[in-house]
């Protein structure tokens, strides 16, 4: 005689979770990272879109004299400008989201789906942003160094020599290091190989290794080639003659600093669109403001994608 199956005596989970209300979250995006360069430079608006970079034509002709106090002749002097400043003109990064009205209407709770798109795609427009600071062909941190401030690694991962030689080229006031993830990482071994383990500091609520009292600030956007990457080293601020960014100020629209988003119109497929626009620049006011440290081992890398 068969074994009839065991009756059911309580409602399962599978059927029970029909009725349930799932608690939901808010889209998840990977690419997102602190951006911690945009939150250490300083900002500057720039109204006409234009930031020029007047400078003093040649320092030493600048004459000066310390006389005994019977001097009756003093030296004259007068400080000349270059005649043909660089000027820099604002970059745009920016894109068109489109969202069909139907979506925005029918399911927009309990997240708002417009507001959802439009935060996504700010997500990856500062993305981009930080990107182009460092690696802009025009302005970018790396397109910016003059070749007096470039060195050389000692072939190997970074030590403490190599850090305190950049040290020596950005000693008036130096802000901070840049660098990759895996670069702290091979820094941080050499330093322990060496049995000098480099202290921390809290800055934002996080904590970076210092060098010399120096924090030492990742980004995924310093590129890695061939196992090898760059250090910079950045002093910034316009009061001491450093790195700057630059932004435009008051766009219709603004979100914030320098990043507008502007409705569009809906068009006869009922999707409406909204023009996301961020305009910014960087500019080294002077050549010791920063320097790099080229050709850097990392050591074990093993195809990481940034």
């Amino acid at each position: 005689m068969s074994q009839q199956p065991a009756k059911q005596t309580a409602l399962g989970d599978v059927a029970a979770r029909q009725l349930a209300i799932a608690t939901r979250t808010v889209p998840q995006l990977s690419i997102i990272t602190p951006r911690w360069l945009t939150h250490l430079l300083s900002w500057i608006p720039v109204e006409s879109g234009i930031y020029r970079v007047n400078k003093v034509k040649d320092a030493s002709s600048v004459q000066v004299d310390c006389s005994a106090r019977d001097e009756r002749i003093l030296p004259t002097t007068y400080v000349d400008y270059i005649e043909n400043p660089r000027e820099y003109l604002l970059s745009a990064v920016n894109t068109v989201l489109d969202v069909h009205t139907r979506v925005s209407d029918l399911y927009s709770k309990p997240y708002n789906q417009i507001s959802e798109q439009l935060r996504l795609t700010i997500e990856t427009i500062k993305e981009r942003q930080e990107s182009e600071l460092i690696n802009n062909v025009e302005y970018g941190l790396l397109h910016s160094i003059a070749p007096s401030q470039r060195i050389k690694t000692r072939k190997g991962p970074p030590t403490p020599d190599d850090l305190d030689e950049l040290i020596t080229k950005v000693w008036k006031e130096p802000g901070f290091f840049l660098l990759h993830p895996l670069t702290i990482a091979a820094f941080g071994r050499e330093c322990t190989r060496r049995g000098v383990p480099p202290p921390t500091v809290s800055l934002f609520g996080s904590q970076f290794i210092t060098w010399r009292g120096i924090p030492l600030i990742p980004s995924d956007k310093v590129p890695i080639e061939n196992n090898t990457s760059k250090i910079l080293l950045i002093r910034t601020g316009e009061s001491r003659q450093g790195v700057v960014g630059l932004f435009q100020p008051g766009l219709p629209g603004e979100q914030s600093p320098g990043l507008s988003v502007r409705f569009m119109g809906i068009n006869d497929k009922a999707i409406a669109s909204y023009l996301v626009s961020l305009y910014c620049s960087l500019s080294v006011l002077v050549d010791d403001a920063i320097a790099v440290l080229d050709d850097v081992e990392i050591g074990n890398y093993h195809e990481y994608k940034y």
